[in-house]
């Protein structure tokens, strides 16, 4: 069992420093504070050995600044793509279709949702849905049915394919 408590006091004594020295190495609140939470995760993660080092606010520490570098890297990488390919084109918003049978879509129940998520906007297979959902096929057929024959009352649409 991880010692909770040694973590804790650990964290409350040490937080403000970490966070103090990201920021001063990021010169971003919001981005310290992410690579600060990650590290104290990472550090939970492992506390049965990171207690043991003479330093863990050291550890702790080198995980926050190389996560704040990697982030870094990443969005330089991302400014450079940027630059050569040009911006995207800017996508249109949703049509008034979508928005209808995602409104419809929310007045279905949960388990409906899903199976007709799965089966029509990713194209699994009814075995496929019945093993991610961990229900039996014949219930994700029935699931499919209901679920059309409810969006087609929703949609007013009488031709949905059958399954």
């Amino acid at each position: 069992m991880p010692d909770v408590d040694g973590f804790d006091e650990f964290y409350r004594g040490s937080r403000q420093r970490l966070l103090g020295f990201v920021c001063a190495l990021t010169g971003n609140l919001a981005e310290a504070q992410d690579a600060v939470q990650e590290a104290y995760v990472r550090a939970w993660q492992r506390w049965s050995t990171v207690s043991g080092y003479d330093d863990p606010e050291a550890w702790v520490r080198v995980v926050a600044s190389r996560i704040a570098v990697s982030r870094w890297r990443s969005l330089r990488s991302r400014a450079r793509a940027y630059l050569r390919h040009g911006a995207t084109e800017s996508v249109p918003g949703p049509g008034t279709d979508t928005l209808d049978v995602v409104a419809a879509l929310r007045q279905l129940p949960e388990e409906q949702r899903i199976a007709l998520a799965l089966y029509y906007l990713l194209g699994m297979p009814v075995a496929e849905v019945a093993r991610e959902t961990e229900a039996p096929v014949g219930t994700v057929k029935a699931r499919l049915s209901r679920g059309r024959a409810a969006l087609a009352g929703l949609l007013a649409v009488s031709d949905l394919e059958e399954v």
